[in-house]
């Protein structure tokens, strides 16, 4: 059995910006077309097909303001979609490029140095367990390897 969750964007947040609310910028999230594969869905974990309306916001997942709280563009499917359930398996959008950073965060949200590195996508499991085993680390960000955008969160089981 796995010791670790893959967690996607909470439906809250999700739900916030369905429902016309701002993003982490105070803006109105963009409405685009997605020309097809490069358009990974934050709430389902899956990427937006082509032709399908998404929205393009800045995305803060941390709980408040602070030095290493990286904020940046993130997709969403325009039309509520189901978020991803499956999270003791490899999501459907890190089966879409070869490699992505993982990196492990402190319980005090701040970037556990040393800890990122760019991460074969089949290694992701192996990797993030093995960082979730150190002290001091509390959770994971896996970011996109070529844009560094956040992609999902990964937990200790």
């Amino acid at each position: 059995m796995s010791r670790i969750s893959f967690s996607a964007m909470p439906t809250i947040d999700a739900t916030l910006l369905w429902n016309g609310g701002i993003d982490a910028y105070g803006q109105q999230p963009e409405t685009m077309v997605s020309d097809g594969p490069g358009n990974p869905c934050r709430h389902c974990l899956r990427n937006i097909e082509e032709g399908e309306e998404l929205f393009v916001f800045a995305y803060r997942p941390f709980p408040e303001l602070q030095p290493y709280a990286e904020t940046g563009p993130v997709f969403l499917h325009k039309r509520p979609c189901d978020r991803y359930a499956a999270e003791e398996v490899l999501p459907p959008v890190l089966k879409t490029s070869p490699d992505f950073i993982v990196r492990g965060y402190g319980a005090n949200d701040r970037i556990v140095y040393g800890t990122g590195a760019v991460t074969r996508s089949e290694d992701i499991p192996a990797y993030a367990d093995e960082l979730l085993r150190r002290d001091g680390i509390a959770y994971l960000h896996v970011r996109s390897a070529r844009n560094n955008c956040y992609q999902c969160r990964i937990d200790k089981r």
